[in-house]
């Protein structure tokens, strides 16, 4: 079974999981698991089972899979245990409007999936100063490096994903795409601040993942493959045991 702690509880670099150390035998946490586009209070609880520490729940956007009404988000997240991160995804690009947006949604952390001016986010954090934010970086060449690093001075956590907000429909998530993971790990590196990864996550590649980017948590999507996010969730747990087992032959044989 997995053992995720609550997000943000703990400083980036307690939380950061760090594979490479599985050949050394140090302890490494066990990346966190946010499931996206969770539809209803039933989708919620069987993440939350399957081993998520957050749910993302889809506002208005220009394209990509999920929406729900904010009437519906409001009453997801007033029935979640409150261990559980509630993510709310706005496309909203101004601060006072991503405000409002969680105003009618009462999430616990706001993931601002397009750019928004720098100021901005003095702006959220003068209305709403207890809401965690979250920028979405979309990975698309090296400039993304500069862009998570700037930007990693004004939230709480970045998470990369393989939109494309440059298009004349933006995309701002759920493509099911795999993005250059070196980039991603370029960033991790670069910025203070927990980095989760997105984009094409599967029971597949998960290891895989973990192991090039060292993110501090994994993004699945619910409403692309609901029993594939439990698949990775028990990947982890896989991992995290391997680790353990070596760990433990390694004390015992000293």
């Amino acid at each position: 079974m997995l053992q995720i702690a609550k997000l943000n509880k703990q400083s980036p670099e307690q939380n950061r999981p760090d594979l490479r150390a599985f050949e050394t035998g140090m302890t490494i946490m066990t990346p966190r698991i946010k499931i996206c586009c969770i539809q209803n209070l039933d989708e919620a609880r069987l993440a939350i089972a399957g081993g998520a520490s957050a749910i993302g729940l889809v506002g208005k956007m220009p394209s990509g899979p999920g929406p729900i009404t904010d009437a519906e988000i409001y009453s997801i997240a007033q029935n979640i245990p409150p261990h559980i991160a509630t993510f709310l995804l706005t496309s909203e690009i101004s601060g006072r409007k991503i405000a409002e947006h969680h105003a009618r949604t009462q999430t616990t952390t706001i993931q601002i999936v397009d750019d928004i001016p720098d100021e901005d986010y003095d702006k959220i954090r003068f209305a709403i100063p207890e809401i965690k934010l979250v920028q979405v970086i979309h990975v698309i060449g090296e400039v993304s490096v500069e862009e998570a690093i700037r930007k990693a001075n004004y939230v709480d956590m970045i998470l990369l994903d393989s939109g494309n907000p440059n298009l004349a429909v933006k995309e701002l998530g759920g493509t099911g795409r795999v993005h250059n993971w070196q980039i991603s790990r370029k960033i991790v590196e670069a910025v203070k601040k927990p980095v989760f990864l997105a984009g094409g996550l599967n029971s597949e590649n998960a290891r895989a993942a973990i192991d090039t980017v060292n993110p501090y948590g994994l993004r699945s999507h619910q409403h692309s493959n609901r029993r594939e996010n439990f698949r990775i969730g028990l990947r982890i747990g896989q991992i995290n045991r391997l680790k353990k087992r070596r760990i433990s032959h390694q004390s015992e044989g000293t």
